[in-house]
């Protein structure tokens, strides 16, 4: 698969493009400064590319969205042609700092919902890797011992979900349409307020009852 991540030279971009990157996939990182892009790919290896985020994304099958919640908006609205057609993966949690162990709900009622709005029905739009924590990602011999949900509209983008998923060495959950994201991206400061609660690095999930 040919995969841009939009803000991909932050840990959490980083620390996917490797993971993609040594499963087989095409990998691209992007950024609003070319030249970053380019600093970091060339930093990851593992054939990793960059550029700025529309150039990355016009060669790209899957975008990833990585990007903080701050910038979430502008930076879609930003690449609102170069991701037509395409399945966008968007992973953002609309925290609200300081307060990140404390859930905010967006005025459109998750990230992921905002996304769809503004990118239109041509992009089939997934809420996915929300409650994954970037040390164990950006460690990429971490085996994972959780479960990653994803929400999707179509069978399009479910079996791009699963895929990625998979490659990170993770099991996939289907946690229903679109709709149902808030619900994913409410868990992260649930989970990062348990790591502080009991001082540890990265709470995950685990569904039960699925047959593996």
């Amino acid at each position: 698969m040919k995969i841009a991540i939009a803000g991909g030279t932050g840990k959490e971009g980083r620390a996917l493009a490797v993971r993609w990157a040594r499963a087989g996939h095409e990998v691209s990182v992007g950024s609003r400064d070319k030249d970053r892009a380019v600093a970091a790919a060339a930093e990851l290896g593992h054939g990793i590319t960059g550029g700025d985020n529309a150039t990355v994304i016009a060669a790209a099958e899957t975008v990833v969205l990585s990007v903080p919640y701050s910038a979430h908006a502008d930076t879609l609205k930003g690449l609102v042609d170069a991701v037509a057609g395409k399945v966008l993966v968007d992973i953002t949690v609309p925290l609200q700092p300081p307060a990140v162990r404390v859930v905010h709900l967006p005025a459109g009622g998750s990230a992921a919902l905002e996304t769809k709005a503004i990118v239109g029905p041509s992009v089939s739009v997934v809420a996915a890797i929300h409650h994954i924590s970037n040390v164990h990602l950006g460690d990429a011999e971490h085996a994972f011992d959780c479960d990653a949900l994803f929400c999707a509209e179509d069978d399009r983008g479910r079996a791009v979900a699963r895929t990625l998923i998979t490659d990170l060495g993770l099991f996939p959950i289907d946690a229903g349409p679109l709709a149902n994201a808030v619900a994913l991206e409410a868990l992260t400061p649930v989970l990062l307020h348990i790591n502080k609660t009991y001082k540890i690095p990265a709470a995950g999930i685990r569904i039960t009852g699925i047959p593996r």
